[in-house]
């Protein structure tokens, strides 16, 4: 049992630091005040080979796993960035594991290496606004006409949309059945075709660069060559990125959380009241000591859960609670920085009220963590489904 990062593991948290560094609080705190994707930030890491870490070889990536993956966005979140800087680039990352695997040679070829060099922009249109986290009832349709489909319905929170070439589209091709709901969803990687598709910008708390928004299809023709794998099994394929995507998540909460922390403990031995820095005061030492604690056993939590991933393993309650954790512990201290920040925590020029509110999105995101909590009761502990 290893707990440390191998040569070439600091290597790429050292080197992928270098790319982000010109990124300052500056950098960020304007986009947080006026929007408007990071395109230099999206393409310095596109050029930088970031993008296809976890992506085979041959088409242009580097070939790595999903702890790699995680160190680098632990990284790109906990240097200023939060997830602004993160899910610019997020979706690129896990994504295109599902092409990774069950695309065929030739939708690998075409679509791989362009994701890798920044080509394409990709959006992942999933959620829908009946359905939530019951993907199985989603009820955006695909219709076979020949040699394509006809796609019409409704997505929401699809990040990127505003600027990405491309969707990575579940749909429905066949009824439900209720003895097996997972059937009859197929999985897309198409052209988002402006004319066809409607996007509404989501106003939000928080990532102000990142848009969100409501995805109206209205007749979209997607040819029968971008749909991945077999009609009706997209549900099967799409599983194969959500423990990645966990995973992933978990790693940008923690740099956040560290990101929290470390600017909480600077302001805690500079800040003096009563003639002592209020760092020497238990009050202020005790919780942010708890916060680090709490953060240093999410990351183990994470990197085991992307160990297992690496080998092949099942690790689906690992990449759950590894969610769970992360998100507790980073929200905790990034309340916990503006709490130590007093009066000032309030202020945007100290960068941590913006920190906290990006932190709610790991925090609700991918799946809630009372959803995480009954599946861990279920796969782990073997309780009875509770939904």
């Amino acid at each position: 049992m290893d707990f440390l990062l191998s040569e070439d593991q600091k290597a790429i948290v050292e080197a992928a630091f270098t790319v982000i560094k010109p990124f300052d609080d500056d950098y960020w705190l304007k986009k947080d005040k006026e929007g408007g994707f990071p395109e230099d930030f999206y393409q310095a890491m596109a050029k930088g080979g970031w993008l296809g870490i976890a992506l085979p070889e041959e088409y242009g990536g580097s070939g790595l796993g999903v702890t790699e993956a995680a160190l680098l966005m632990m990284t790109v979140a906990g240097n200023g960035g939060a997830m602004a800087a993160a899910s610019c680039i997020h979706m690129n990352i896990f994504g295109p594991k599902s092409i990774a695997v069950f695309g065929s040679d030739e939708q690998k070829r075409r679509w791989l290496p362009g994701i890798v060099d920044g080509t394409y922009k990709m959006c992942f249109g999933v959620t829908e606004p009946d359905a939530g986290l019951d993907t199985t009832r989603i009820k955006t349709k695909a219709v076979r006409k020949e040699d394509h489909y006809i796609v019409s319905g409704q997505k929401v929170w699809t990040s990127t949309a505003q600027v990405a070439e491309k969707v990575m589209l579940l749909a429905r091709t066949g009824p439900r059945d209720d003895a097996n709901p997972t059937r009859g969803l197929s999985l897309f990687f198409t052209d988002l075709d402006r004319a066809r598709v409607t996007v509404r910008e989501i106003d939000k708390m928080g990532r102000k660069a990142v848009d969100s928004n409501e995805v109206y299809f209205d007749d979209m023709k997607v040819p029968v060559a971008d749909r991945i794998g077999e009609e009706g099994e997209g549900f099967r394929y799409i599983l194969h990125s959500l423990n990645p995507e966990r995973i992933l998540i978990s790693a940008e909460a923690i740099g956040i959380g560290r990101d929290a922390l470390g600017r909480a403990a600077d302001y805690a031995r500079e800040r003096t009241v009563f003639q002592r820095p209020i760092g020497q005061n238990q009050s202020i030492q005790h919780p942010l000591a708890v916060n680090w604690a709490e953060l240093e056993a999410a990351l183990l939590s994470t990197l085991k859960a992307a160990w297992l991933y690496d080998r092949g393993e099942p690790c689906g309650v690992e990449a759950n609670a590894a969610k769970y954790l992360s998100a507790e512990a980073a929200f905790k201290a990034c309340k916990q920085a503006v709490v130590t920040h007093g009066g000032m925590g309030y202020a945007r020029e100290f960068h941590v009220e913006r920190l906290m509110r990006e932190v709610m999105i790991p925090y609700l995101a991918p799946v809630s963590q009372q959803m995480v909590l009954n599946f861990i009761a279920e796969k782990a502990l073997s309780l009875p489904k509770s939904y």
